[in-house]
């Protein structure tokens, strides 16, 4: 089986899985990882197609999304089973996405890891990154603002942030690095027009 069919396979487990989220974890959010990863591991050295897998498969199993993790994980190993990859290739893609998550604090120990990481947290920050934040949000019934914390926007201390100082590669750096400045802008404005709150 071609790469490109098994990407079409994959690409249909996703937008079944995430097709209906509200949360900014939905079809699209898996896009622009995947996209990011190839990008990255392209630049990076990484092997381009299991980065994109990678990409595409990240947050299957995120015990914030899914009632159970080990279900979830059950589901998307036996697709790549039936897509023909290799024992090797799914363990090396499981370790990629367990190291992924923000909340774990794990730093990767292989690239396919670090590139994975890096494009995730790419999409976290920035433009996308700030409208994600809002719509997590508004789904999980936070306020918008409090000088106190406890908000959508607190999130921006408590993680966002923190990200650009947090990534592995040097491409994922670069973009990063814009992504954060962008953020500090927003944040300056949104400062201003709450000042008076």
């Amino acid at each position: 089986m071609k790469e490109a069919e098994k990407l079409t396979e994959i690409k249909a487990f996703v937008f079944r899985l995430f097709h209906d989220d509200v949360t900014g974890h939905d079809d699209n959010h898996m896009q622009r990882v995947a996209e990011w990863s190839r990008l990255l591991a392209v630049k990076e050295g990484a092997d381009p197609f299991l980065s994109e897998v990678a990409g595409w498969l990240h947050d299957v199993g995120d015990d914030k999304l899914f009632a159970s993790k080990e279900e979830a994980i059950k589901e998307r190993d036996e697709l790549l089973r039936n897509l023909h990859f290799s024992e090797r290739d799914i363990t090396y893609i499981y370790h990629a996405i367990e190291t992924v998550s923000f909340r774990k604090g794990k730093t990767p120990d292989t690239l396919l890891g670090k590139v994975v990481q890096d494009a995730d947290r790419l999409d976290a920050i920035g433009a996308i990154g700030i409208a994600r934040t809002f719509a997590f949000g508004g789904a999980k019934n936070q306020p918008l603002y409090r000088k106190e914390g406890g908000s959508s926007f607190s999130h921006f201390h408590e993680k966002l942030l923190l990200l650009k100082d947090k990534m592995n590669t040097p491409s994922g750096r670069e973009e990063a690095d814009r992504r954060h400045q962008f953020m500090e802008e927003f944040i300056n404005q949104f400062n201003r027009e709450t000042a008076s709150e």
